[in-house]
């Protein structure tokens, strides 16, 4: 057994539970709370040298608010959720521990950290960040270090542009009235792909997906874009102009370095 212990808020599902379960297999003790279970947060705070908060993103300051005053000088506060700036900011006023802004960039159905990338946002570090590189790293993390402000910049990308598209994509297939079932004996691998993502959004826990997009900071200047975008786009449509279509999208290709191999 190591030799202290890991307090997980939200340790009793989704990546909190994962993470619960990772730790245990590396000898540490674990304890969680949930909604109804496990130590309270002062309990945790207490007892645990490390503390790790998994919650929803709307509910993320308010719980660190609540057990940042327990945790202890030389103890290690850090969180899961997937913007950083606000959670970064709420640990480092209302703590006087170290703080490690967290985030994996994984869902709880995966086996292994190997090849998984894993971002962390020091804040206030000594002790903790050598630990916390050596766990992932030696399980095989990908582990990149930055700023919160940063991490929230290209989460714009990676995570709101994605999810705003794949939203759209439902919205527009619920207002046509598609029938998956019949699509499905015409879909390409491609579009099944499409259609498992969409289902995991809109069947699996949409609150979590529209917090991503509408708590991210940056997010009016994509959807900005993205409007114009769709905008451009379809007026070439309308003209059935596939050559103008083309050049938009060989321009872009060489904004993104897109290149035949």
């Amino acid at each position: 057994m190591k030799n202290f212990e890991i307090g997980i808020i939200g340790g009793t599902g989704g990546i909190g539970r994962w993470f619960a379960d990772f730790f245990k297999r590396e000898g540490y003790a674990v304890h969680v709370s949930g909604r109804k279970i496990g130590m309270d947060m002062p309990a945790m705070a207490e007892k645990c040298d490390v503390v790790i908060v998994s919650v929803p993103i709307g509910v993320t300051c308010e719980i660190i608010e609540q057990v940042g005053p327990h945790m202890r000088r030389g103890t290690l506060l850090m969180d899961f959720t997937s913007l950083k700036v606000e959670p970064v900011k709420f640990m480092l006023e209302h703590s006087v521990s170290e703080v490690i802004g967290t985030h994996p960039l994984f869902g709880p159905d995966i086996d292994t950290l190997a090849g998984q990338n894993v971002v962390l946002c020091p804040a206030r570090t000594e002790r903790w960040i050598h630990w916390l590189r050596d766990v992932l790293k030696r399980n095989g993390a990908h582990v990149v270090e930055t700023t919160p402000e940063r991490h929230d910049r290209l989460m714009t990308i990676v995570q709101g542009l994605n999810h705003l598209n794949t939203i759209a994509m439902g919205m527009v297939l619920g207002k046509m009235g598609a029938d998956l079932s019949e699509l499905k004996d015409f879909a390409t691998p491609v579009f099944n792909i499409k259609i498992g993502i969409l289902k995991k959004i809109f069947d699996n826990n949409p609150r979590l997906y529209a917090e991503i997009i509408t708590s991210n900071p940056d997010i009016n200047e994509l959807v900005d874009i993205y409007e114009k975008t769709l905008s451009e786009l379809k007026e070439l449509i309308d003209k059935r102009d596939a050559g103008g279509l083309t050049e938009m999208i060989r321009k872009n290709a060489l904004k993104l370095e897109i290149r035949k191999t």
